[in-house]
């Protein structure tokens, strides 16, 4: 068994020890969850976190988050957080990164084979057990073989599967599969995930994404896929920690603001990978042609494949002092970034290798205050966002910018702080507690049905 703290010394120094070990009494029930945990930059992995630490406040007293390796992270190119700025986790919550199985003839093989080994293993120490998969490929993969083998070796305690599905599954895995007449691979895809007990997706656009997948591998290859998934597929909406942004002390976020030489309301704040989908592009040439570039700041903030064009389009403008780039804004800093912001801005458009399937960033935005919310009607972005948020078309930096005249210039501070109020309202939904209550109702539905 190789737990985070073993890795520590041996191939990631600085990161937090999230928990030294598990509970020294045997536990009485246990969550597990399989994902790409930090310190990758992902909505999922804040997701897995903030299940599993709801998890401890719901009767769990043992939670594990499986993930891979720190250098196979590093290896695939994954955006990362600095390993220093990762946040530790809470006792009773341990991080497993299994070392791979097999030397180099294994290829990738290797470290699925490690995954699905320590599964086995938690599967079969006699402790009834959910566990959950976020992402199908390759986590509810590793988990449905570490079940079935668990299962038939006899030892296999009260055991449920859940598998949560994300826009990705489909416009990477399967998109790609149809599109080359890989009927396996996208069979393999649809019939694992409907194999788990409870198959969930992250909001109704992503729901809808899979049904129109599998109509079309059901139309082409004679499969009946499409209504397994319209009978078994709920929704479960990412799992927000709302206390981290609802609770900020005000002199608090000043003096951080103050660290960067910011000002509250005195910049407009974009929060995103920097890549092609998020539509960074779109906002900056918004800020260049707005009325507001003499009287206040753009902030950029993260890093991903698009960072030196970006940087390089800011320097080109006219106002290029007046936007900020920052790459190494951690967890701890971020909702008061978005607090202190004028306005928040997720100009996201959809994109072959990437379509926006729900907007964590834009529920945390919500939570923390600050400003309006400017973004688009992106794959799950409304579901997201509701009623609180300014609309405009994608790839239109025109509108953009009037938007952002309107707020900066014409919303008076009752207007604004009623709209701060009735957005963090809406955006409680989300709590973790909220979201893992309903899931637990879900998985209770199906255990007194079978």
């Amino acid at each position: 068994m190789t737990m985070l703290s073993d890795h520590v010394d041996a191939t990631a120094p600085g990161l937090p020890r999230p928990e030294s070990g598990p509970p020294p009494t045997k536990p009485t029930r246990r969550l597990v969850i399989v994902v790409r945990a930090d310190p990758v930059i992902c909505g999922h992995s804040g997701e897995a976190r903030n299940l599993a630490e709801a998890a401890l406040t719901r009767g769990f007293d043992d939670v594990r988050i499986v993930t891979w390796p720190i250098p196979a992270l590093q290896a695939a190119g994954l955006p990362l957080k600095p390993l220093d700025t990762v946040l530790p986790y809470t006792t009773g919550i341990t991080v497993e990164r299994p070392e791979p199985v097999g030397d180099y003839r294994v290829l990738d093989g290797r470290h699925v084979a490690g995954l699905v080994g320590r599964l086995v293993e938690l599967f079969t120490e006699g402790v009834p057990t959910t566990a959950m998969s976020l992402y199908l490929t390759p986590h509810d993969t590793v988990v449905s073989r570490a079940a079935a083998i668990a299962r038939s070796t006899g030892m296999s305690a009260p055991l449920t599967t859940i598998a949560e599905a994300v826009g990705s599954d489909i416009t990477n895995v399967v998109r790609t599969a149809i599109d080359e007449g890989r009927f396996g691979a996208a069979a393999d895809v649809f019939s694992t995930y409907l194999g788990n007990d409870v198959c969930v997706a992250v909001s109704e656009f992503t729901k809808r994404l899979i049904i129109d997948a599998a109509i079309e591998v059901d139309e082409r290859w004679g499969t009946t896929f499409a209504p397994a998934c319209v009978e078994r597929i709920r929704v479960s909406y990412p799992a927000v920690d709302s206390s981290s942004f609802t609770s900020l002390d005000r002199s608090d976020t000043d003096a951080r603001l103050a660290e960067r030489g910011l000002e509250r309301d005195g910049y407009v704040l974009s929060l995103a990978r920097l890549s092609k989908a998020k539509g960074v592009d779109d906002l900056v040439n918004a800020f260049a042609m707005s009325a507001i570039r003499k009287r206040t700041t753009l902030v950029v903030c993260g890093s991903g494949p698009e960072a030196p064009s970006l940087r390089a389009l800011a320097g080109s403008t006219p106002c290029a002092d007046r936007i900020v780039f920052l790459d190494d804004v951690d967890d701890a800093e971020k909702p008061h970034l978005l607090a202190g912001s004028s306005a928040y801005v997720l100009p996201s458009k959809p994109r072959p290798e990437f379509v926006e399937t729900f907007g964590i960033s834009l529920v945390e935005k919500m939570l923390a205050g600050g400003g309006p919310i400017v973004t688009c009607a992106t794959g799950g972005i409304p579901e997201a966002v509701g009623p609180h948020a300014r609309i405009v078309p994608t790839s239109h930096p025109h509108a953009i910018a009037n938007h952002l005249n309107e707020i900066v210039l014409g919303l008076s501070p009752a207007e604004r702080t009623r709209g701060a109020a009735a957005a963090r309202h809406h955006a409680l939904q989300f709590d973790r507690a909220a979201v893992f209550d309903r899931l637990s109702a879900r998985v209770a539905e199906v255990t007194l049905a079978a």
